[in-house]
Order: structure tokens, then sequence, then C-alpha cells
């Protein structure tokens, strides 16, 4: 009795071993037949009360193997059945269907208005200057002609690197002219486009981190009136044709005379409206002849040369620009705010 049923099991082992089926239905037929809640293997199970007990161990191990080799077996053909159907995805694909649609992007309206601008002054001969957004004190200050106590430090709340005086994120790219005039000679015709950080409170109007583009014109014999001339072509460049400009007298460390520069209101054609609060002039940048000190603390003979520089913050040029309200949208990174610009002025 014992050599038969070991026989019987030894048998559907084997059946197990040399099925082939196909089909997800008869693979399924396999699963029921020797897995399922009524399968084949649960009677032999019971048969062990009729073995010797000497036997009984090598029985029941028996029968788990068959149980083991079903198991084995019906993954093997669901992992067949599922390879052989993505091959036949891969093959049926329609060629002529149409893809999916890619969305392009857009950009932001910082770099568009910053492209023009360098493109602006490339053309009247400035090269583009960049540098480091980590800088030290004394490109940042002191060469500016700003010292430890002079009072227009207060003029920009700082960010320090931790437990350092000396080194600090940039709070304009004037260091960029210090360290262009204090390894270069004149003449010296740049700009400085980048990124600045000041410790300011985050408002609608107003951002701890913002970009600007300076610029800065060394060689003998440059006037005020070549500095005017330049911003005048640039205005009518940026802002139209028929743009206008003022200079108002002003007060910055590294240049004397300084000026602040206000354009005629490109919006109402200078008849008043709430983009130039009535009226009818928009401050857009600050301007002047370099300090004589300040060449002096670069190494550049003040007697023999002089120049101009100029400042304006992006953010300001974009919102007036794109009539935007909240200089904030500008770092949000919201899609919906940002697919609206075109990639050109």
């Amino acid at each position: 009795m014992s050599v038969e049923i070991f026989g019987k099991v030894n048998q559907i082992i084997e059946e197990i071993k040399t099925a082939s089926p196909k089909a997800k239905e008869e693979i399924e037929q396999f699963r029921i037949k020797y897995l399922g809640s009524k399968n084949v293997l649960k009677p032999l199970m019971g048969e062990i009360r009729n073995i010797a007990n000497e036997q009984k161990k090598d029985y029941g191990q028996l029968v788990n193997q068959a149980k083991q080799v079903a198991e084995a077996k019906f993954q093997q053909l669901k992992d067949a059945l599922e390879s052989a159907a993505e091959d036949a995805s891969a093959h049926n694909i329609d060629l002529t269907a149409p893809g999916e649609p890619i969305e392009l992007g857009s950009r932001h309206p910082n770099s568009i208005v910053m492209n023009r601008i360098i493109e602006i002054f490339q053309r009247m001969g400035f090269a583009v200057a960049e540098e480091r957004e980590i800088e030290d004190d004394w490109h940042n200050f002191t060469a500016m002609n700003t010292p430890e106590d002079h009072p227009a430090r207060d003029m920009q709340d700082t960010y320090y690197l931790k437990d350092s005086t000396e080194m600090l994120l940039r709070t304009h790219t004037s260091s960029v002219q210090a360290r262009v005039m204090t390894t270069t000679q004149p003449p010296i015709r740049i700009i400085a486009p980048g990124r600045v950080y000041r410790n300011e409170t985050i408002s609608a109007r107003a951002h701890c981190q913002f970009h600007q583009v300076e610029g800065l014109y060394i060689d003998e014999g440059v006037s005020f009136a070549d500095l005017k001339q330049t911003l005048l072509h640039f205005s009518k460049e940026m802002y139209g044709p028929n743009t206008r400009i003022r200079l108002r007298p002003s007060y910055f460390p590294f240049t004397e005379p300084s000026a602040e520069m206000d354009i005629s209101c490109f919006v109402c054609d200078s008849k008043g409206c709430n983009i130039c609060k009535y009226t009818g002039w928009v401050e857009i940048l600050g301007c002047g002849m370099v300090d004589p000190q300040v060449l002096e603390n670069c190494g550049i003979d003040s007697k023999k040369y002089s120049g101009y520089a100029f400042g304006m913050g992006i953010e300001r040029q974009a919102i007036l620009k794109y009539k935007i309200n909240d200089i904030r949208l500008l770092f949000e990174n919201d899609v919906r705010f940002l697919k609206q610009f075109s990639s050109t002025l």
C-alpha cells in the first residue's frame, strides 16, 4: 500500500513538470487542479494515516515537494504568458498614431528682461563680466568707498556667512566692478549682471534676493554727458523710441555726482496712471560718475582716468514692462504665472 501511494505522488509530480498549458484559461485550470482549494494533492495528504510510522516523514516531505513543484510551475507559466503579452503589445504599435504632445516651456520674465538689457549694452561695446556671489567685505564695501564706519552701510542690511565678519552674500554687483578694476587697466567697459542679496522683509515691493545689472565705463576724458547719452540710448531701445529721460540729484557712496534716472511713463504716455503714480515719470536706475577715491582704491590713476557707473534692478524692469503688481510672483515658480510670458521682448 505504501509503495502505491508513494508512486502516485511521484506520478503527479511528473505530470506537473511535463504540463505545458499555453492559453490563459489553460493555465488557470492548471492552478485549480494542483493549487486550488480542492486540488489533487489534498486527498494524498490524508493518506498519511495509512503510511507506516517510519515512512510518515518521507511521505509528508514528498507531498510538500509536489506542492512546491506545482507553485514553481504555475509561476513559470504565468511569467511566460505576461512576457508573451508584452511582446505582442510591442509589435502592435500603431506608428501612424499621433504622438503625445510635449508642452513647450517659456523663459522666466527675469531672464527675458536681463537678456534684453545685455543685448542692448553689448551692441554699445560693453562686455559681460560675472563673478562670485559669496564676496569678501573689501570688494563689496570698502573698495566701493564704503569703509566699515561709513553710514551708507546702513542702506544695505547684509547677510554675512556664519561666524564671519569678512565673508558675505554680495549686496550689489558693484563687487564685480571692484574685481575688474583691480585686475584690469583702462579702458574698461563692462556690464555686470547677477543675483544679489539683502536682508529685507519680503513683501509685494521687496525681496531678500533679486537681480541687478550694473555698468561701468572708465577711460580718459569720460564725462557725465557720455553717461547721459548712453542711458538715453538704452531707454529708447528698451522702452520705445519716444522715451524721454530725466536725471535727479541723488547720493551713492561710489559715485560723485550721483543721480536717479526716470523715464517718461510708457504705459500712459506721461499722462498719469497708477504705474507712474500720476507723475508721468517712472524711476528705473541709479547712476553717476565714479568717485575718484574708488579708482584709487582699485589701483587706477584718478588724475588720468574718469568713468561713469550705473545700476538697475532686473525685477523692477520686469515689473514695469509686464505690469506685475507683486515681486513675489517672480520667485514662486508657479507655472500658471510663468507660461504667460513670451521668450522675447
